[in-house]
């Protein structure tokens, strides 16, 4: 009897243990978002750069141009899927790690990104029609034939799958699958050296997720201007991910620093949420372990 109470005692504490790991991701994205809907017009800065290959002082004239009312369109998409984001993300990777460790004979060092790859393919599959959504929404051009939330959902809800909700699915998963690989891979190995020098474990885990945030933007930005100009259009002409690449690689002047325009934006805005959502997240898992 006690045996078989110490062995339930264990389930449901394991249990306990991966339900905080999702309600701890939620909280920390929740709370290092909530500034998002004071600079949400940087959102939509870097989106018309991406996709109209604007200079900042063009893209932000755009956005004066269609007025206030309009400044705000598609910001409830980014808030919602950042907070269910960092749910599943953290929680699912938790959840993955600790299985694996028990049946793989894989080095423990690779573990972390191995089940962060696992779980931004997961984040792929659950936020690529999010992120359809948003793009659609931020796109100007769209404004009067799909003047609100409900009209672009009735259009991307007669599309084919692969042209509505998933279009651009492929780009999404390697870029999630790979930024999660890379973020729980080396925010820890990071955590450590920074804690090393002296600092606090608070002020360490949000170096460390500033850090590893940079490299993760800066290797993989090329995708997310794929992803905005593949989803940012509703009917038309479709095309492949080659197809797409060729004519965005062709747009920008076969010139990589055109290809980044916007990037310095997204790797500042992406380095401060990460950097709080990291220190947030470990922060609550010590306080609970």
């Amino acid at each position: 009897i006690y045996t078989i109470m110490k062995n339930y005692s264990n389930r449901h504490y394991n249990t306990i243990i991966r339900l905080q790991s999702y309600l701890h991701g939620g909280t920390s994205s929740l709370l290092s978002t909530l500034p998002t809907v004071f600079v949400f017009p940087v959102y939509k800065t870097i989106f018309r750069q991406q996709i109209h290959n604007a200079p900042v002082h063009q893209a932000v004239g755009q956005l004066y141009k269609e007025g206030p009312l309009k400044l705000y369109r598609g910001v409830a998409p980014p808030l919602l899927m950042r907070t269910l984001n960092g749910t599943l993300l953290f929680g699912l990777q938790d959840t993955l790690l600790r299985h694996l460790s028990l049946s793989t004979t894989t080095s423990a060092a690779a573990l972390p990104a191995l089940a962060g790859f696992g779980a931004g393919v997961v984040e792929a599959v659950v936020f690529t029609p999010f992120e359809r959504v948003q793009n659609v929404l931020q796109n100007g051009h769209n404004d009067k034939h799909l003047p609100s939330l409900r009209s672009v959902l009735m259009k991307l809800k007669v599309e084919r799958i692969s042209q509505g909700y998933y279009r651009a699915f492929l780009p999404i998963a390697a870029r999630n699958a790979f930024g999660s690989s890379l973020y729980f891979g080396l925010k820890g190995p990071v955590c450590a050296v920074v804690a090393g020098q002296g600092l606090s474990p608070v002020v360490s885990s949000f170096v460390s997720g500033t850090v590893t945030s940079m490299v993760i933007s800066l290797t993989l930005y090329p995708l997310s201007v794929l992803v905005a100009n593949m989803q940012a259009q509703v009917g038309g002409e479709v095309k492949g991910v080659t197809a797409c690449w060729r004519q965005l690689w062709k747009s920008r002047n076969h010139s990589l620093v055109l290809l980044y325009r916007g990037g310095s934006l997204v790797i500042l805005r992406s380095c401060i949420t990460w950097g709080i959502t990291t220190a947030i997240y470990d922060r609550q898992q010590k306080g609970s372990s």
